[in-house]
């Protein structure tokens, strides 16, 4: 449930900040086009961080100790 309340959000987010500059701008959806794309980018950003650093942390707690180095910075 976060994970779909933070993509919502980040959408929303964007969606809302695009709409205004729309309006102070005078221009007709190009910022809301523009800021809603970057809202489902950022939003899947975020849930693919948070996936992972869930992923990251069932695997310490399989194994009882630290979770393997080359899954600690993200890179693979």
């Amino acid at each position: 449930m976060q994970l779909g309340l933070t993509m919502v959000g980040c959408i929303a987010f964007c969606f809302w900040v695009g709409y205004r500059v729309d309006k102070w701008m005078g221009t007709k959806g190009v910022f809301i086009t523009i800021g809603t794309l970057l809202g489902v980018f950022g939003g899947a950003n975020v849930c693919y961080r948070q996936i992972m650093a869930l992923t990251v942390e069932s695997e310490k707690e399989k194994e009882g100790g630290k979770p393997p180095e080359d899954k600690l910075d993200g890179t693979g």
